[in-house]
Protein backbone atom coordinates (compact mmCIF):
# COMPACT_ATOMS: atom_id res chain seq x y z
CA UNK A 1 0.00 0.00 0.00
CA UNK A 2 1.38 3.37 -1.04
CA UNK A 3 1.20 5.93 1.77
CA UNK A 4 4.00 8.24 0.58
CA UNK A 5 1.58 10.89 -0.68
CA UNK A 6 -0.90 10.53 2.15
CA UNK A 7 -3.16 13.55 2.58
CA UNK A 8 -3.03 15.07 6.08
CA UNK A 9 -5.58 13.71 8.55
CA UNK A 10 -8.71 15.83 8.72
CA UNK A 11 -8.25 17.65 5.41
CA UNK A 12 -11.60 18.61 3.92
CA UNK A 13 -12.36 17.35 0.42
CA UNK A 14 -15.22 15.94 -1.63
CA UNK A 15 -16.20 12.32 -1.57
CA UNK A 16 -15.00 12.04 -5.17
CA UNK A 17 -11.56 13.34 -4.23
CA UNK A 18 -11.47 10.90 -1.34
CA UNK A 19 -12.37 8.04 -3.71
CA UNK A 20 -9.55 8.80 -6.15
CA UNK A 21 -7.03 9.33 -3.37
CA UNK A 22 -8.07 6.05 -1.77
CA UNK A 23 -7.47 4.26 -5.07
CA UNK A 24 -4.02 5.84 -5.30
CA UNK A 25 -3.20 4.64 -1.79
CA UNK A 26 -4.23 1.13 -2.85
CA UNK A 27 -1.55 1.30 -5.58
CA UNK A 28 -4.08 1.45 -8.41
CA UNK A 29 -2.30 2.54 -11.59
CA UNK A 30 -5.07 1.79 -14.10
CA UNK A 31 -8.86 2.13 -14.09
CA UNK A 32 -11.04 0.83 -16.91
CA UNK A 33 -14.29 2.70 -17.28
CA UNK A 34 -16.81 4.94 -18.99
CA UNK A 35 -18.28 8.08 -17.40
CA UNK A 36 -21.94 8.99 -17.03
CA UNK A 37 -24.16 11.23 -14.97
CA UNK A 38 -24.03 9.68 -11.50
CA UNK A 39 -20.33 8.79 -11.52
CA UNK A 40 -19.34 12.07 -13.17
CA UNK A 41 -18.10 13.74 -9.95
CA UNK A 42 -15.47 10.98 -9.63
CA UNK A 43 -14.08 11.70 -13.08
CA UNK A 44 -13.13 15.30 -12.29
CA UNK A 45 -10.34 14.54 -9.75
CA UNK A 46 -9.01 11.89 -12.15
CA UNK A 47 -7.59 14.79 -14.19
CA UNK A 48 -5.02 15.46 -11.45
CA UNK A 49 -4.43 11.80 -10.55
CA UNK A 50 -1.49 9.55 -11.39
CA UNK A 51 -4.02 6.84 -12.28
CA UNK A 52 -4.37 6.08 -15.98
CA UNK A 53 -7.97 5.76 -17.12
CA UNK A 54 -8.76 3.55 -20.13
CA UNK A 55 -11.96 4.70 -21.82
CA UNK A 56 -13.85 1.62 -22.98
CA UNK A 57 -16.57 1.39 -25.63
CA UNK A 58 -18.88 -0.79 -23.51
CA UNK A 59 -18.97 -1.31 -19.76
CA UNK A 60 -18.72 -5.09 -20.14
CA UNK A 61 -15.34 -4.43 -21.73
CA UNK A 62 -14.25 -2.50 -18.65
CA UNK A 63 -15.02 -5.47 -16.43
CA UNK A 64 -13.21 -8.00 -18.62
CA UNK A 65 -10.21 -5.67 -18.94
CA UNK A 66 -10.06 -5.48 -15.16
CA UNK A 67 -10.15 -9.28 -15.09
CA UNK A 68 -7.34 -9.60 -17.62
CA UNK A 69 -5.28 -7.13 -15.63
CA UNK A 70 -5.82 -9.18 -12.46
CA UNK A 71 -5.13 -12.54 -14.14
CA UNK A 72 -1.55 -11.65 -15.05
CA UNK A 73 -0.64 -9.22 -12.27
CA UNK A 74 -2.32 -10.81 -9.25
CA UNK A 75 -3.48 -7.33 -8.24
CA UNK A 76 -7.14 -6.32 -8.30
CA UNK A 77 -8.40 -4.94 -11.58
CA UNK A 78 -10.56 -1.82 -11.20
CA UNK A 79 -13.61 -0.88 -13.28
CA UNK A 80 -15.56 2.35 -12.79
CA UNK A 81 -18.89 3.04 -14.49
CA UNK A 82 -22.07 4.95 -13.90
CA UNK A 83 -25.49 3.82 -12.66
CA UNK A 84 -28.35 1.90 -14.24
CA UNK A 85 -27.49 0.21 -17.54
CA UNK A 86 -23.78 0.80 -16.99
CA UNK A 87 -23.93 -1.15 -13.73
CA UNK A 88 -26.01 -3.93 -15.28
CA UNK A 89 -23.49 -4.18 -18.13
CA UNK A 90 -20.91 -5.07 -15.46
CA UNK A 91 -22.92 -8.06 -14.23
CA UNK A 92 -21.38 -10.50 -16.74
CA UNK A 93 -17.75 -9.72 -15.88
CA UNK A 94 -18.61 -9.65 -12.17
CA UNK A 95 -20.10 -13.13 -12.43
CA UNK A 96 -17.15 -14.25 -14.52
CA UNK A 97 -14.71 -12.98 -11.89
CA UNK A 98 -16.78 -14.51 -9.10
CA UNK A 99 -16.74 -17.99 -10.63
CA UNK A 100 -13.03 -17.85 -11.49
CA UNK A 101 -11.95 -16.22 -8.19
CA UNK A 102 -10.51 -13.11 -9.85
CA UNK A 103 -9.72 -10.13 -7.55
CA UNK A 104 -11.64 -7.14 -8.91
CA UNK A 105 -13.05 -3.90 -7.54
CA UNK A 106 -16.04 -2.38 -9.32
CA UNK A 107 -17.09 1.19 -8.58
CA UNK A 108 -20.53 2.20 -9.77
CA UNK A 109 -22.39 5.47 -9.65
CA UNK A 110 -25.84 5.63 -8.12
CA UNK A 111 -28.63 8.22 -8.11
CA UNK A 112 -28.63 10.69 -5.22
CA UNK A 113 -29.53 9.34 -1.81
CA UNK A 114 -32.80 11.28 -1.79
CA UNK A 115 -33.88 9.71 -5.09
CA UNK A 116 -33.10 6.08 -4.24
CA UNK A 117 -36.24 3.97 -4.55
CA UNK A 118 -38.10 6.51 -6.69
CA UNK A 119 -37.29 4.94 -10.10
CA UNK A 120 -35.17 7.94 -10.95
CA UNK A 121 -33.43 8.23 -14.31
CA UNK A 122 -30.81 5.47 -14.64
CA UNK A 123 -31.58 4.07 -11.22
CA UNK A 124 -31.35 0.38 -10.46
CA UNK A 125 -30.80 -1.66 -7.33
CA UNK A 126 -27.16 -2.37 -8.13
CA UNK A 127 -26.42 -3.93 -4.75
CA UNK A 128 -29.44 -6.23 -5.04
CA UNK A 129 -28.65 -7.18 -8.63
CA UNK A 130 -25.00 -7.98 -7.90
CA UNK A 131 -25.40 -9.67 -4.52
CA UNK A 132 -25.10 -13.15 -6.00
CA UNK A 133 -22.17 -12.34 -8.29
CA UNK A 134 -19.85 -10.50 -5.90
CA UNK A 135 -17.89 -11.59 -2.87
CA UNK A 136 -19.11 -8.41 -1.15
CA UNK A 137 -20.97 -5.28 -2.19
CA UNK A 138 -21.97 -2.09 -0.46
CA UNK A 139 -24.04 1.05 -0.99
CA UNK A 140 -22.13 3.94 0.64
CA UNK A 141 -24.48 6.56 2.08
CA UNK A 142 -21.96 9.06 3.50
CA UNK A 143 -18.86 10.67 1.99
CA UNK A 144 -17.01 10.08 5.26
CA UNK A 145 -17.41 6.31 4.73
CA UNK A 146 -15.70 6.19 1.33
CA UNK A 147 -12.08 5.55 2.46
CA UNK A 148 -13.14 2.65 4.68
CA UNK A 149 -15.37 1.19 1.96
CA UNK A 150 -12.46 1.23 -0.52
CA UNK A 151 -10.03 -0.29 1.99
CA UNK A 152 -12.56 -3.02 2.77
CA UNK A 153 -13.12 -3.66 -0.93
CA UNK A 154 -9.44 -4.25 -1.70
CA UNK A 155 -8.94 -6.30 1.47
CA UNK A 156 -11.89 -8.59 0.74
CA UNK A 157 -11.11 -8.90 -2.98
CA UNK A 158 -7.55 -10.09 -2.34
CA UNK A 159 -7.72 -12.20 0.83
CA UNK A 160 -9.11 -15.69 1.38
CA UNK A 161 -10.65 -16.85 -1.87
CA UNK A 162 -10.20 -13.84 -4.20
CA UNK A 163 -13.21 -12.37 -5.94
CA UNK A 164 -15.02 -9.25 -7.13
CA UNK A 165 -16.23 -6.54 -4.76
CA UNK A 166 -18.59 -3.72 -5.76
CA UNK A 167 -18.87 -0.27 -4.17
CA UNK A 168 -22.00 1.70 -5.14
CA UNK A 169 -21.66 5.47 -4.71
CA UNK A 170 -24.63 7.88 -4.92
CA UNK A 171 -23.90 11.09 -6.80
CA UNK A 172 -24.43 13.38 -3.80
CA UNK A 173 -22.12 11.21 -1.66
CA UNK A 174 -19.40 11.91 -4.22
CA UNK A 175 -20.21 15.64 -4.22
CA UNK A 176 -20.51 16.13 -0.46
CA UNK A 177 -17.63 17.32 1.73
CA UNK A 178 -15.85 14.94 4.08
CA UNK A 179 -12.96 15.03 6.54
CA UNK A 180 -10.14 12.78 5.34
CA UNK A 181 -9.23 9.73 7.40
CA UNK A 182 -7.36 6.69 6.11
CA UNK A 183 -8.33 3.62 8.16
CA UNK A 184 -5.60 1.53 9.75
CA UNK A 185 -5.33 -2.23 9.28
CA UNK A 186 -6.79 -2.66 12.75
CA UNK A 187 -9.78 -0.47 11.91
CA UNK A 188 -10.41 -2.46 8.72
CA UNK A 189 -10.28 -5.74 10.64
CA UNK A 190 -12.60 -4.37 13.33
CA UNK A 191 -15.07 -3.23 10.68
CA UNK A 192 -15.32 -6.78 9.29
CA UNK A 193 -15.86 -8.88 12.43
CA UNK A 194 -17.25 -11.88 10.54
CA UNK A 195 -14.53 -12.00 7.91
CA UNK A 196 -11.59 -14.12 9.07
CA UNK A 197 -10.26 -16.27 6.20
CA UNK A 198 -8.27 -19.32 7.27
CA UNK A 199 -4.79 -19.40 5.80
CA UNK A 200 -2.96 -22.02 7.87
CA UNK A 201 -3.87 -25.69 7.37
CA UNK A 202 -4.66 -27.95 10.31
CA UNK A 203 -1.40 -29.71 11.33
CA UNK A 204 -3.08 -33.08 11.91
CA UNK A 205 -4.71 -33.00 8.48
CA UNK A 206 -1.42 -31.97 6.86
CA UNK A 207 0.35 -34.90 8.52
CA UNK A 208 -2.38 -37.29 7.39
CA UNK A 209 -2.11 -35.95 3.82
CA UNK A 210 1.65 -36.54 3.81
CA UNK A 211 1.17 -40.12 5.02
CA UNK A 212 -1.43 -40.86 2.34
CA UNK A 213 0.78 -39.36 -0.37
CA UNK A 214 3.64 -41.71 0.49
CA UNK A 215 1.30 -44.73 0.64
CA UNK A 216 -0.40 -44.16 -2.72
CA UNK A 217 0.58 -46.31 -5.70
CA UNK A 218 -1.41 -44.39 -8.33
CA UNK A 219 -1.48 -40.77 -7.08
CA UNK A 220 -2.29 -37.70 -9.17
CA UNK A 221 -1.76 -34.04 -8.29
CA UNK A 222 -5.02 -32.43 -9.42
CA UNK A 223 -4.12 -28.73 -9.61
CA UNK A 224 -6.66 -25.93 -10.04
CA UNK A 225 -6.63 -22.19 -10.46
CA UNK A 226 -6.37 -21.67 -6.71
CA UNK A 227 -2.69 -22.54 -6.93
CA UNK A 228 -2.13 -19.62 -9.30
CA UNK A 229 -4.13 -17.29 -7.06
CA UNK A 230 -1.96 -18.39 -4.13
CA UNK A 231 1.30 -17.82 -6.06
CA UNK A 232 2.16 -21.47 -5.39
CA UNK A 233 3.96 -22.54 -8.59
CA UNK A 234 7.35 -22.99 -6.92
CA UNK A 235 6.15 -25.14 -4.04
CA UNK A 236 4.02 -27.22 -6.44
CA UNK A 237 7.17 -27.99 -8.40
CA UNK A 238 8.90 -28.94 -5.14
CA UNK A 239 6.10 -31.33 -4.15
CA UNK A 240 5.88 -32.95 -7.60
CA UNK A 241 9.61 -33.50 -7.94
CA UNK A 242 9.99 -34.72 -4.36
CA UNK A 243 7.27 -37.37 -4.79
CA UNK A 244 7.44 -37.93 -8.58
CA UNK A 245 3.66 -37.71 -8.72
CA UNK A 246 2.13 -36.82 -12.13
CA UNK A 247 0.40 -33.44 -12.40
CA UNK A 248 -2.78 -32.44 -14.20
CA UNK A 249 -3.54 -28.73 -14.58
CA UNK A 250 -7.15 -27.66 -15.09
CA UNK A 251 -8.20 -25.06 -17.63
CA UNK A 252 -7.81 -22.36 -14.96
CA UNK A 253 -4.40 -23.65 -13.84
CA UNK A 254 -2.59 -23.86 -17.17
CA UNK A 255 1.01 -22.70 -16.69
CA UNK A 256 1.19 -23.23 -12.92
CA UNK A 257 3.20 -26.38 -13.73
CA UNK A 258 5.24 -26.31 -16.97
CA UNK A 259 3.92 -28.36 -19.87
CA UNK A 260 7.48 -29.30 -20.81
CA UNK A 261 8.06 -31.05 -17.46
CA UNK A 262 8.05 -34.89 -17.68
CA UNK A 263 5.52 -35.09 -14.83
CA UNK A 264 2.99 -32.82 -16.57
CA UNK A 265 0.01 -34.58 -18.15
CA UNK A 266 -1.74 -31.40 -19.32
CA UNK A 267 -5.42 -30.53 -18.96
CA UNK A 268 -7.98 -33.13 -17.79
CA UNK A 269 -11.72 -33.27 -18.29
CA UNK A 270 -14.30 -32.97 -21.03
CA UNK A 271 -11.72 -31.94 -23.64
CA UNK A 272 -8.59 -32.85 -21.71
CA UNK A 273 -5.74 -35.05 -22.82
CA UNK A 274 -6.35 -38.78 -22.64
CA UNK A 275 -3.42 -39.23 -20.26
CA UNK A 276 -4.65 -36.55 -17.82
CA UNK A 277 -8.29 -37.65 -17.80
CA UNK A 278 -7.56 -41.36 -17.61
CA UNK A 279 -4.90 -40.93 -14.91
CA UNK A 280 -7.45 -39.19 -12.70
CA UNK A 281 -10.02 -41.85 -13.47
CA UNK A 282 -7.67 -44.74 -12.56
CA UNK A 283 -5.93 -43.08 -9.61
CA UNK A 284 -6.00 -44.34 -6.03
CA UNK A 285 -5.31 -40.86 -4.59
CA UNK A 286 -6.29 -37.43 -5.87
CA UNK A 287 -4.39 -34.58 -4.25
CA UNK A 288 -6.67 -31.66 -5.16
CA UNK A 289 -4.90 -28.35 -4.73
CA UNK A 290 -7.02 -25.25 -5.31
CA UNK A 291 -9.45 -27.18 -7.53
CA UNK A 292 -13.20 -27.46 -7.09
CA UNK A 293 -14.20 -30.72 -8.83
CA UNK A 294 -15.96 -28.86 -11.61
CA UNK A 295 -18.43 -30.88 -13.68
CA UNK A 296 -16.26 -30.38 -16.77
CA UNK A 297 -13.50 -32.25 -14.91
CA UNK A 298 -15.51 -35.01 -13.24
CA UNK A 299 -17.96 -35.97 -15.98
CA UNK A 300 -20.86 -37.89 -14.49
CA UNK A 301 -20.06 -37.66 -10.82
CA UNK A 302 -21.05 -41.15 -9.71
CA UNK A 303 -18.48 -42.61 -12.11
CA UNK A 304 -15.61 -40.23 -11.38
CA UNK A 305 -12.33 -41.70 -10.09
CA UNK A 306 -14.15 -44.52 -8.29
CA UNK A 307 -11.10 -45.94 -6.51
CA UNK A 308 -9.51 -42.67 -5.45
CA UNK A 309 -9.22 -41.34 -1.96
CA UNK A 310 -9.16 -37.53 -1.90
CA UNK A 311 -7.01 -34.91 -0.22
CA UNK A 312 -8.65 -31.55 -0.84
CA UNK A 313 -6.78 -28.30 -0.14
CA UNK A 314 -8.78 -25.12 -0.64
CA UNK A 315 -8.93 -21.72 1.03
CA UNK A 316 -12.74 -21.72 0.77
CA UNK A 317 -14.35 -24.02 3.36
CA UNK A 318 -17.53 -24.09 1.25
CA UNK A 319 -15.69 -26.15 -1.38
CA UNK A 320 -15.01 -28.99 1.05
CA UNK A 321 -17.48 -31.76 0.30
CA UNK A 322 -19.51 -29.61 -2.07
CA UNK A 323 -19.04 -32.06 -4.95
CA UNK A 324 -16.81 -34.91 -3.75
CA UNK A 325 -16.44 -35.80 -0.09
CA UNK A 326 -12.73 -35.63 0.77
CA UNK A 327 -10.96 -38.15 3.00
CA UNK A 328 -8.63 -35.38 4.16
CA UNK A 329 -10.11 -31.85 3.93
CA UNK A 330 -7.64 -29.04 4.51
CA UNK A 331 -8.87 -25.44 4.59
CA UNK A 332 -6.12 -22.91 4.04
CA UNK A 333 -4.00 -20.94 1.62
CA UNK A 334 -2.77 -23.34 -1.07
CA UNK A 335 0.81 -22.09 -1.00
CA UNK A 336 1.09 -22.28 2.78
CA UNK A 337 -0.61 -25.67 3.03
CA UNK A 338 1.41 -27.18 0.17
CA UNK A 339 4.58 -25.89 1.82
CA UNK A 340 3.54 -27.65 5.04
CA UNK A 341 2.75 -30.86 3.15
CA UNK A 342 6.22 -30.80 1.53
CA UNK A 343 7.82 -30.33 4.95
CA UNK A 344 5.76 -33.17 6.40
CA UNK A 345 6.62 -35.52 3.53
CA UNK A 346 10.32 -34.71 3.93
CA UNK A 347 10.07 -35.33 7.66
CA UNK A 348 8.52 -38.78 7.10
CA UNK A 349 11.15 -39.68 4.51
CA UNK A 350 13.95 -38.51 6.80
CA UNK A 351 12.47 -40.67 9.58
CA UNK A 352 12.71 -43.75 7.39
CA UNK A 353 9.22 -43.98 5.87
CA UNK A 354 9.42 -45.47 2.38
CA UNK A 355 7.30 -44.11 -0.43
CA UNK A 356 5.28 -46.60 -2.45
CA UNK A 357 6.77 -47.32 -5.88
CA UNK A 358 5.02 -45.06 -8.38
CA UNK A 359 7.24 -46.28 -11.24
CA UNK A 360 4.69 -48.74 -12.70
CA UNK A 361 1.99 -46.05 -12.51
CA UNK A 362 4.12 -43.53 -14.37
CA UNK A 363 5.00 -46.18 -16.94
CA UNK A 364 1.31 -46.90 -17.54
CA UNK A 365 0.61 -43.19 -17.98
CA UNK A 366 3.55 -42.89 -20.41
CA UNK A 367 1.92 -45.64 -22.46
CA UNK A 368 -1.31 -43.66 -22.68
CA UNK A 369 0.63 -40.57 -23.72
CA UNK A 370 2.39 -42.52 -26.47
CA UNK A 371 -0.72 -44.18 -27.85
CA UNK A 372 -3.07 -41.20 -27.51
CA UNK A 373 -1.17 -38.00 -28.35
CA UNK A 374 -3.08 -34.91 -29.40
CA UNK A 375 -3.71 -35.26 -33.11
CA UNK A 376 -5.73 -33.86 -36.00
CA UNK A 377 -6.16 -34.57 -39.69
CA UNK A 378 -3.86 -32.74 -42.08
CA UNK A 379 -5.46 -30.17 -44.35
CA UNK A 380 -6.64 -31.39 -47.75
CA UNK A 381 -4.72 -29.91 -50.70
CA UNK A 382 -6.48 -26.64 -51.48
CA UNK A 383 -8.82 -27.19 -48.54
CA UNK A 384 -9.48 -24.93 -45.56
CA UNK A 385 -6.93 -24.34 -42.81
CA UNK A 386 -6.81 -26.51 -39.74
CA UNK A 387 -7.19 -24.34 -36.62
CA UNK A 388 -4.77 -26.54 -34.67
CA UNK A 389 -2.06 -25.92 -37.27
CA UNK A 390 -2.59 -22.15 -37.01
CA UNK A 391 -2.24 -22.33 -33.22
CA UNK A 392 0.90 -24.45 -33.45
CA UNK A 393 2.52 -21.91 -35.76
CA UNK A 394 1.45 -19.06 -33.44
CA UNK A 395 2.85 -20.96 -30.45
CA UNK A 396 6.19 -21.72 -32.09
CA UNK A 397 6.59 -18.13 -33.27
CA UNK A 398 5.71 -16.48 -29.97
CA UNK A 399 8.28 -14.65 -27.89
CA UNK A 400 9.17 -16.12 -24.48
CA UNK A 401 6.63 -15.14 -21.85
CA UNK A 402 3.88 -14.46 -24.39
CA UNK A 403 0.47 -14.11 -22.74
CA UNK A 404 -2.47 -15.84 -24.39
CA UNK A 405 -6.07 -14.80 -23.79
CA UNK A 406 -8.92 -16.80 -25.25
CA UNK A 407 -12.59 -16.53 -25.89
CA UNK A 408 -14.91 -19.47 -25.22
CA UNK A 409 -15.60 -22.44 -27.45
CA UNK A 410 -13.59 -24.70 -29.71
CA UNK A 411 -10.77 -22.18 -30.08
CA UNK A 412 -10.44 -22.01 -26.28
CA UNK A 413 -9.99 -25.78 -26.03
CA UNK A 414 -7.54 -25.91 -28.93
CA UNK A 415 -5.52 -23.07 -27.41
CA UNK A 416 -5.35 -24.78 -24.02
CA UNK A 417 -4.41 -28.11 -25.60
CA UNK A 418 -1.96 -27.04 -28.30
CA UNK A 419 -0.16 -24.09 -26.73
CA UNK A 420 2.74 -24.94 -24.43
CA UNK A 421 2.29 -23.12 -21.12
CA UNK A 422 5.63 -23.25 -19.36
CA UNK A 423 5.27 -20.13 -17.21
CA UNK A 424 2.53 -19.14 -14.77
CA UNK A 425 0.26 -16.15 -15.46
CA UNK A 426 0.51 -16.49 -19.25
CA UNK A 427 -3.00 -17.95 -19.81
CA UNK A 428 -6.08 -15.74 -19.45
CA UNK A 429 -9.47 -17.30 -20.02
CA UNK A 430 -13.05 -17.57 -18.80
CA UNK A 431 -13.46 -20.96 -17.14
CA UNK A 432 -16.45 -21.19 -14.84
CA UNK A 433 -18.89 -18.86 -16.58
CA UNK A 434 -17.65 -19.53 -20.12
CA UNK A 435 -18.14 -15.97 -21.33
CA UNK A 436 -18.10 -15.46 -25.07
CA UNK A 437 -16.47 -12.14 -25.93
CA UNK A 438 -13.98 -12.38 -23.05
CA UNK A 439 -10.77 -12.55 -25.10
CA UNK A 440 -10.33 -9.10 -26.64
CA UNK A 441 -11.01 -6.93 -23.57
CA UNK A 442 -9.16 -9.39 -21.29
CA UNK A 443 -6.14 -9.25 -23.60
CA UNK A 444 -6.20 -5.44 -23.41
CA UNK A 445 -6.27 -5.60 -19.61
CA UNK A 446 -3.41 -8.11 -19.60
CA UNK A 447 -1.33 -5.87 -21.86
CA UNK A 448 -1.95 -2.94 -19.52
CA UNK A 449 -0.67 -5.01 -16.61
CA UNK A 450 2.30 -6.38 -18.55
CA UNK A 451 3.18 -3.85 -21.28
CA UNK A 452 6.55 -5.58 -21.77
CA UNK A 453 4.93 -8.88 -22.78
CA UNK A 454 3.57 -9.93 -26.15
CA UNK A 455 -0.17 -10.56 -25.80
CA UNK A 456 -2.15 -12.68 -28.26
CA UNK A 457 -5.90 -13.15 -28.01
CA UNK A 458 -7.20 -16.34 -29.61
CA UNK A 459 -10.79 -15.72 -30.62
CA UNK A 460 -13.56 -17.25 -32.68
CA UNK A 461 -15.77 -15.34 -35.07
CA UNK A 462 -18.77 -15.68 -32.75
CA UNK A 463 -16.87 -14.30 -29.78
CA UNK A 464 -15.14 -11.62 -31.84
CA UNK A 465 -18.45 -10.10 -32.93
CA UNK A 466 -19.52 -9.66 -29.29
CA UNK A 467 -16.73 -7.36 -28.05
CA UNK A 468 -14.64 -6.36 -31.07
CA UNK A 469 -15.51 -2.70 -30.46
CA UNK A 470 -12.90 -2.71 -27.69
CA UNK A 471 -10.24 -2.84 -30.41
CA UNK A 472 -11.15 0.82 -30.91
CA UNK A 473 -10.15 1.30 -27.28
CA UNK A 474 -6.88 -0.57 -27.91
CA UNK A 475 -6.09 1.48 -31.01
CA UNK A 476 -6.91 4.89 -29.50
CA UNK A 477 -5.15 4.10 -26.21
CA UNK A 478 -2.17 2.59 -28.09
CA UNK A 479 -2.40 -0.86 -26.51
CA UNK A 480 -0.86 -3.14 -29.17
CA UNK A 481 -2.57 -6.48 -28.62
CA UNK A 482 -2.67 -9.12 -31.33
CA UNK A 483 -5.80 -11.08 -32.24
CA UNK A 484 -5.76 -14.52 -33.85
CA UNK A 485 -9.28 -14.86 -35.23
CA UNK A 486 -10.15 -18.48 -36.09
CA UNK A 487 -13.04 -17.86 -38.45
CA UNK A 488 -15.01 -20.99 -39.32
CA UNK A 489 -18.27 -19.08 -39.95
CA UNK A 490 -20.03 -21.04 -37.23
CA UNK A 491 -20.67 -21.12 -33.51
CA UNK A 492 -18.20 -23.97 -33.61
CA UNK A 493 -18.71 -25.78 -30.32
CA UNK A 494 -22.49 -25.69 -30.68
CA UNK A 495 -22.13 -26.97 -34.25
CA UNK A 496 -19.94 -29.83 -32.98
CA UNK A 497 -22.61 -30.88 -30.47
CA UNK A 498 -25.37 -30.64 -33.08
CA UNK A 499 -23.33 -32.77 -35.47
CA UNK A 500 -22.49 -35.44 -32.89
CA UNK A 501 -25.62 -35.53 -30.72
CA UNK A 502 -28.45 -33.92 -32.74
CA UNK A 503 -28.16 -35.90 -36.00
CA UNK A 504 -26.46 -33.01 -37.81
CA UNK A 505 -29.50 -30.80 -37.39
CA UNK A 506 -27.69 -27.45 -37.50
CA UNK A 507 -30.07 -25.03 -35.85
CA UNK A 508 -29.02 -21.35 -35.74
CA UNK A 509 -25.26 -21.88 -35.65
CA UNK A 510 -24.23 -20.62 -39.08
CA UNK A 511 -22.90 -17.08 -39.00
CA UNK A 512 -21.58 -16.03 -42.43
CA UNK A 513 -18.58 -16.63 -44.64
CA UNK A 514 -18.08 -13.09 -45.89
CA UNK A 515 -20.09 -10.86 -43.56
CA UNK A 516 -18.58 -9.01 -41.85
CA UNK A 517 -15.33 -8.41 -43.69
CA UNK A 518 -12.97 -8.79 -40.74
CA UNK A 519 -10.01 -7.15 -42.44
CA UNK A 520 -11.99 -4.02 -43.28
CA UNK A 521 -13.56 -4.04 -39.83
CA UNK A 522 -10.13 -4.27 -38.20
CA UNK A 523 -8.78 -1.47 -40.35
CA UNK A 524 -11.80 0.73 -39.59
CA UNK A 525 -11.02 0.32 -35.87
CA UNK A 526 -7.43 1.49 -36.31
CA UNK A 527 -5.90 -1.99 -36.41
CA UNK A 528 -3.84 -3.80 -39.02
CA UNK A 529 -6.00 -6.46 -40.68
CA UNK A 530 -4.55 -9.60 -42.30
CA UNK A 531 -6.45 -12.47 -43.92
CA UNK A 532 -5.01 -15.99 -44.20
CA UNK A 533 -6.64 -18.61 -46.39
CA UNK A 534 -3.91 -21.19 -47.14
CA UNK A 535 -1.19 -22.95 -45.14
CA UNK A 536 1.50 -21.11 -47.10
CA UNK A 537 0.18 -17.77 -45.86
CA UNK A 538 0.13 -18.71 -42.16
CA UNK A 539 3.76 -18.12 -41.19
CA UNK A 540 4.27 -14.85 -43.15
CA UNK A 541 1.10 -13.43 -41.58
CA UNK A 542 2.23 -14.38 -38.07
CA UNK A 543 5.70 -12.95 -38.68
CA UNK A 544 4.16 -9.69 -39.87
CA UNK A 545 1.83 -9.52 -36.87
CA UNK A 546 4.68 -10.18 -34.44
CA UNK A 547 6.71 -7.37 -36.02
CA UNK A 548 4.00 -4.72 -35.47
CA UNK A 549 4.15 -3.15 -32.02
CA UNK A 550 2.60 0.29 -32.47
CA UNK A 551 -1.04 -0.73 -32.97
CA UNK A 552 -3.35 -3.75 -32.60
CA UNK A 553 -3.29 -6.47 -35.25
CA UNK A 554 -6.09 -8.81 -36.29
CA UNK A 555 -5.11 -11.93 -38.24
CA UNK A 556 -8.15 -13.71 -39.66
CA UNK A 557 -7.50 -17.39 -40.28
CA UNK A 558 -10.18 -18.94 -42.51
CA UNK A 559 -10.47 -22.35 -40.85
CA UNK A 560 -12.21 -25.65 -41.45
CA UNK A 561 -15.80 -25.53 -40.19
CA UNK A 562 -15.99 -29.32 -39.90
CA UNK A 563 -13.08 -29.62 -37.47
CA UNK A 564 -14.00 -30.91 -34.02
CA UNK A 565 -12.28 -30.85 -30.62
CA UNK A 566 -10.97 -34.23 -29.54
CA UNK A 567 -10.76 -35.84 -27.03
CA UNK A 568 -14.30 -35.33 -25.80
CA UNK A 569 -16.38 -36.67 -22.91
CA UNK A 570 -20.06 -36.29 -23.86
CA UNK A 571 -22.29 -34.50 -21.38
CA UNK A 572 -23.93 -36.88 -18.93
CA UNK A 573 -21.28 -39.57 -19.44
CA UNK A 574 -18.42 -40.69 -17.26
CA UNK A 575 -14.80 -40.02 -18.14
CA UNK A 576 -14.53 -43.70 -19.10
CA UNK A 577 -16.74 -42.84 -22.09
CA UNK A 578 -14.22 -40.41 -23.59
CA UNK A 579 -14.36 -40.13 -27.37
CA UNK A 580 -10.91 -40.23 -28.95
CA UNK A 581 -9.88 -38.88 -32.34
CA UNK A 582 -11.20 -41.18 -35.12
CA UNK A 583 -7.62 -42.12 -36.06
CA UNK A 584 -7.13 -43.54 -32.55
CA UNK A 585 -10.37 -45.49 -32.37
CA UNK A 586 -8.66 -48.84 -32.98
CA UNK A 587 -6.52 -48.29 -29.85
CA UNK A 588 -9.49 -47.20 -27.72
CA UNK A 589 -9.70 -50.58 -25.96
CA UNK A 590 -6.29 -49.96 -24.35
CA UNK A 591 -7.95 -47.50 -21.97
CA UNK A 592 -9.90 -50.34 -20.38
Amino acid sequence: MNTENQIPEGQVMTGAQALIHALELEDVDTVFGLPGGCILPAYDPLLESSIRHVLVRHEQGAGHMAEGYAHVSGRPGVAMVTSGPAATNLVTPLMDAYMDSIPMVAITGQVGTGAIGSDAFQECDTVGITRSCTKHNELVMSADDIPLAIRQAFHIATTGRPGPVLVDLPKDVLQNQMSWHWPTDEEVAASLPGYRPTSKGHPRMVAEAARMILEAERPVLYVGGGMLKARAAEVLMELAELTQIPVVTTLMARGVFPDNHPLCLGMPGMHGTIAATTAMQRSDLLIALGARFDDRITGRLDGFAPDARVIHVDVDPAEQGKVRRPDVPIVGDCRLVTTDIVASVRSLLDAGTTQADVGPWRSQISGWQEVFPLTYDAAEPGGPLKPQYCLERLRDSAAPGTIVASGVGQHQMWASLHWHFNEPYTWVNSGGLGTMGFAIPAAIGAKMARPDAMVWAVDGDGCFQMTAQELVTAAVERIPVKIALLNNSYLGMVRQWQEMFYDERYSEVYLSVDTPDYVKWAESMGCVGIRVESPEEVQPAIDKANSINDRPVVVEFRTDASEKVFPMVPAGCTNDDVIVHPSQQDQRAQLG
